[in-house]
C-alpha cells in the first residue's frame, strides 16, 4: 500500500468549484495586487487569529523578513530563536545583518526552552545604558519563539521573559495558524500573543494557498501601517518611498483561494487531531510507545479546542534512518524535520557554535521522524503504517 505523506487532491476536489469561481472573479476583474480580495483575507484572518491588524505577504519567510525590516533591526543587533527549526526563523534574522542567537529545546515539544533561554540571559547577557548586552557586546533586541509542528511555545515564558528584558517578541506561527494556547491572562491563539505574528501559506501548511503566501498580525496601527508600506518597497504616497522596504506583496489569486479555505480550518484541524489520535491509541496498543517517542499534548486539559493543531505527526527514534529507508521500502512517505540544527547549518558557521552546544536540537535532528498525517488520511493507510512500524521493532 501507497502512503503519501501529505494528499491535497481530495481537499481540492471538495472546493474546487468555489476556488474556481472566486480565481475567475480575480482574472476577470484583472485587478491581481493589492485588491478586494486580499484586503478581505486580511480582516477575515486577523479576526480568526484574534488580532486587530492583518498584512498579507508574500511567504511566510517574507513575512519575518518584513517585521524585522520594519523594525530596523540589523547591523549590532542580536536576535535570540530557536536552534531548531525550518532555515527562515534563522535566515531571516541573518538577512537583516543582525546575529542569531539559538537556544536550544524542550525535547518533548521540540520548542525553544525557557529553561535554556533564562540560563543564557543570566550567563551571558548583562544590562548596559537600559539596554541587554551579550558577551559580544550586541544588543539583544527581540526574540523569535517557533511554534513548530502546531504546538505553540510556552507563551507564558516568552512573554515574561520579552517584558524583563525589554525585548521585542516575535512569533515564527508559520506551521501553527489557529493553534490555542492558555495564557495567563486568557486563552489567546498562536501570532496574535507577541508584538507581531507571522503565518505561511505553503501548500502543505493547513491553510495553503496555490504557491507563496504569507501573513503578519500585529496589535500596533501604525506598526500595522509601516508593514503596508515595507511590502510595497516603503513606499507611503505613489512613488514616494519613505524607507527602504521589498516586494513582499500577496497576490489577488492567493488572497482568493485562501478566503475560500479558511472557514474550512477549524474542521481540518479537528481532523488532523482525530488522526493523531489514532496514531497514539494504536502505538499505545501495539506496545509501541515503549520504543519510539511519541508526540505530547501539553495543553489537553486547558480546555481548549485547538490546544494540539499537528501540522505534523513526529515521532522519535535512535534508529530513525532505518526505520524510514524500512518504510520507504514498503512505500510509506516520510519527512525529517530537521535534519540539521539551525548551528549545524553551512552558512551559520561564522557563528562559531560547536558540536553539542545545543544537545536537544541535535539529537532531535537525529531522530525525529515524521509520519503522514492531513485531514483526509484514511485510517486504513494509518493502520498500514503502525503495522509497518510494529514489523520493524519486532
Amino acid at each position: 500500500m501507497r502512503v503519501r505523506l501529505l494528499d491535497l487532491s481530495e481537499q481540492y476536489r471538495a472546493l474546487s468549484e468555489e476556488i474556481r469561481a472566486a480565481t475567475e472573479e480575480v482574472l476577470s476583474s484583472q485587478r491581481f495586487i493589492l485588491g478586494p480580495k486580499l484586503k478581505a483575507f486580511e480582516n477575515a484572518a486577523a479576526a480568526y487569529c484574534g488580532s486587530p491588524h492583518g498584512i498579507g505577504v508574500s511567504s511566510g519567510t517574507d513575512a519575518l523578513l518584513a517585521v524585522l525590516m520594519a523594525l530596523e533591526i540589523g547591523l549590532g543587533d542580536a536576535v535570540i530563536t530557536t536552534a531548531y527549526s525550518f532555515f527562515a526563523t534563522g535566515g531571516s534574522i541573518a538577512r537583516v545583518g543582525a546575529t542569531p542567537v539559538f537556544i536550544d529545546i524542550d525535547p518533548a515539544t521540540y520548542n525553544i526552552s525557557a529553561p535554556a533561554l533564562r540560563g543564557y540571559l543570566e550567563k551571558f547577557c548583562h544590562p548596559a545604558e537600559g539596554k541587554l548586552v551579550n558577551e559580544n557586546g550586541q544588543t539583544i533586541v527581540a526574540l523569535v519563539p517557533a511554534h513548530l509542528f502546531g504546538l505553540c511555545c510556552d507563551m507564558n515564558e516568552m512573554l515574561a521573559i520579552a517584558r524583563e528584558h525589554s525585548l521585542i517578541l516575535i512569533e515564527d506561527a508559520a506551521q501553527a495558524i489557529g493553534a490555542d494556547f492558555p495564557l495567563a491572562s486568557g486563552p489567546a491563539r498562536a501570532g496574535a500573543m507577541g508584538d507581531a505574528g507571522c503565518f505561511s501559506f505553503y501548500p502543505s501548511k493547513n491553510l495553503g494557498a496555490a504557491g507563496d503566501a504569507g501573513l503578519v498580525v500585529c496589535r500596533n496601527e501604525q506598526f500595522a501601517e509601516r508593514l503596508r508600506q515595507c511590502r510595497h518597497h516603503g513606499m507611503g504616497a505613489q512613488y514616494r518611498h519613505e524607507f527602504i522596504g521589498g516586494n513582499f506583496r500577496m497576490d489577488e489569486i492567493q488572497a482568493a483561494i485562501l478566503n475560500v479555505k479558511l472557514p474550512h480550518l477549524d474542521g481540518w484541524s479537528a481532523a488532523r487531531r482525530e488522526a493523531a489520535r489514532f496514531y497514539t491509541n494504536e502505538f499505545h496498543r501495539v506496545g509501541l510507545d515503549h520504543k519510539i517517542t511519541l508526540p505530547v499534548e501539553p495543553y489537553a486539559s486547558s480546555g481548549l479546542t485547538n490546544h494540539h493543531i499537528y501540522h505534523q505527526y513526529v515521532i522519535r527514534t535512535t534508529r530513525r534512518d532505518e526505520l524510514r529507508q524500512y518504510l520507504a521500502d514498503r512505500e510509506v512517505e516520510t519527512a525529517i524535520y530537521y535534519p540539521l540544527a539551525l548551528h549545524e547549518q553551512p552558512c551559520f558557521e561564522y557563528l562559531a557554535y560547536q558540536a553539542g552546544d545545543f544537545p536537544e536540537a541535535e539529537q532531535a535532528a537525529r531522530e525525529s521522524l515524521a509520519l503522514p498525517i492531513y485531514p483526509e488520511i484514511p485510517r486504513e493507510s494509518q493502520q498500514y503504517v503502525v503495522n509497518c512500524i510494529a514489523k520493524f521493532f519486532s
